[in-house]
């Protein structure tokens, strides 16, 4: 809750004038308890899980044709009976699992400095702050997905997630409980580290879960705008490691190349992708009398 009565206290504290964004912040938030805001989450989320997985769904009901090609597994195609299917479990796993942890992790996100005050920060601020919570998550997150891929972490806990070798939208929050709770630590290790406003940290919460749904979409379309972040993986790169499944020791990252490629865990995926270049590239020169290959190298990409 904000410390101010009127917008005119509030500008005498901070010696200026509020811009048009703090206004409506001060208007939006001055009788709100801070744990309120911070329960704004829980919202977000359930409109995140419920929402943005119905774009691909759309594209991929009304627009098929169109956007096959861009079907990273082409010849998988789940009925909406199993697509709603995956939804009632993320459901139930958001009610049981996500909601409950939303509630109770409020005093740690005070302990590290989560603020609700005026002033906002800059916009520039904040994007560094993300790309801040970006790489730490990655990082950490790397070495737990590792982890999770040793036998004992796979049979008792991350076999769930790899259910979907082919995976979808809805599917991006699909795993057991105990593989929720843990992957929140790397989520958290970011706003500790740089501690900044509660409206940082929805968007740290939104954006994270946005881009899991998009590389678990099953589709690499070539308007996302990630493609223009540096060292991004991306749908093609995150969907080669649930076709390999279990056995898989590639692409472990969840958002950048880096780690991967540092690490040598990206090698199965680039020997892959060199050897489709190969077989287009032969395909292209030879035209029909490569058919052959072409036929091939398509089921490469389907596999």
């Amino acid at each position: 809750m904000l410390p101010f009565k009127t917008l005119q206290e509030a500008e005498s504290a901070i010696g200026r004038s509020l811009t048009t964004a703090e206004t409506i912040w001060f208007n939006y938030s001055a009788n709100k308890s801070d744990y309120y805001l911070y329960c704004h989450n829980i919202l977000f989320l359930f409109l995140i899980f419920s929402c943005v997985p119905l774009y691909y769904l759309f594209l991929e009901i009304f627009f098929r044709k169109s956007i096959q090609s861009y079907k990273i597994q082409p010849k998988v195609n789940l009925s909406l009976s199993d697509v709603f299917r995956c939804y009632k479990v993320v459901m139930r796993m958001f009610i049981l699992v996500v909601g409950p942890l939303q509630l109770v992790s409020y005093p740690s996100v005070k302990m590290i400095g989560i603020r609700t005050s005026l002033p906002l920060p800059s916009l520039w601020v904040i994007l560094l702050q993300l790309g801040t919570y970006f790489i730490v998550e990655d990082y950490t997150n790397y070495w737990i997905h590792r982890f999770l891929h040793c036998k004992w972490g796979y049979e008792k806990i991350h076999k769930v997630h790899h259910e979907y070798t082919a995976p979808i939208g809805f599917a991006a929050p699909y795993a057991h409980w105990l593989e929720i709770l843990i992957l929140g630590i790397p989520s958290f290790l970011g706003p500790a580290i740089a501690p900044g406003h509660m409206i940082t940290f929805w968007l740290w919460i939104a954006f994270r879960q946005i881009e899991a749904i998009e590389t678990h979409s099953g589709y690499d379309l070539p308007w996302s705008i990630t493609k223009y972040i540096p060292f991004y993986g991306g749908a093609d790169y995150h969907d080669y490691h649930h076709y390999v499944g279990g056995q898989s020791q590639s692409n472990f990252a969840s958002v950048f190349t880096y780690c991967d490629y540092i690490y040598g865990t990206d090698k199965g995926y680039r020997y892959q992708k060199k050897v489709l270049q190969q077989l287009k590239g032969a395909s292209n020169s030879n035209g029909e009398q490569n058919g052959g290959s072409a036929t091939f190298a398509k089921d490469c990409k389907d596999d």
